[in-house]
């Protein structure tokens, strides 16, 4: 699968970047989601990278017809109007597993918003895993992975080092680029 994936990628021009860490328990952002298509691409980067990925779906699309699809390639249905804590949640699935690597788009939507939401941060902070960096540029035709960080808890910090990574990657709709900061209603609590 590794060896047909890589060659579709190539033939519609798209270059592979960098390696996984290898982490038994990560979490996995990856930006710019501006488009469907950026589901799609990264589904075939994670056997490019022969990676094991967990990745949080709205519960909708778990449904018949396709909601074996989406459990297959490592989906977690989660109910966003919940009034559950998702975060602990998920932390606590983390810390569960022997081994987990958690993808998580943190624009949370393809459309362009103000900020970014902070659930991946929190995750990554209450569960003691890194945050790894995977990206799409349309500009140089790459998706590949980049740097990471174990998060500090200082999250003004961290988001300034994340920020400074992704200020130049450029979604398939850059026009639907989130802002790339936080707005983090729990640092007010």
């Amino acid at each position: 699968m590794r060896f047909i994936m890589r060659a579709i990628l190539k033939l519609l021009g798209w270059r592979i970047e960098g390696d996984l860490p290898a982490f038994n328990k990560c979490v996995i952002i990856f930006a710019p989601h501006t488009s469907n298509w950026d589901f799609v691409l990264m589904l075939m980067t994670r056997f490019c990278f022969k990676m094991d990925v967990a990745f949080l779906g709205k519960h909708t699309l778990f449904k018949p017809p396709l909601g074996w699809f989406f459990r297959w390639v490592g989906g977690i249905p989660v109910v966003r109007s919940s009034k559950n804590d998702v975060v602990q949640q998920v932390v606590a699935e983390i810390k569960n597993r022997e081994s987990i690597q958690l993808a998580l788009a943190p624009e949370g939507t393809r459309s362009k918003t103000q900020h970014w939401k902070s659930g991946f941060y929190h995750i990554a902070v209450q569960a003691g895993v890194p945050i790894v960096f995977t990206y799409l540029d349309t500009k140089t035709k790459t998706i590949g992975v980049g740097q990471y960080i174990q998060p500090t808890g200082d999250i003004r910090s961290d988001m300034a080092k994340i920020k400074d990574f992704y200020k130049d990657k450029a979604g398939i709709r850059p026009e639907l680029a989130s802002e790339i900061q936080i707005e983090d209603k729990r640092q007010s609590q």
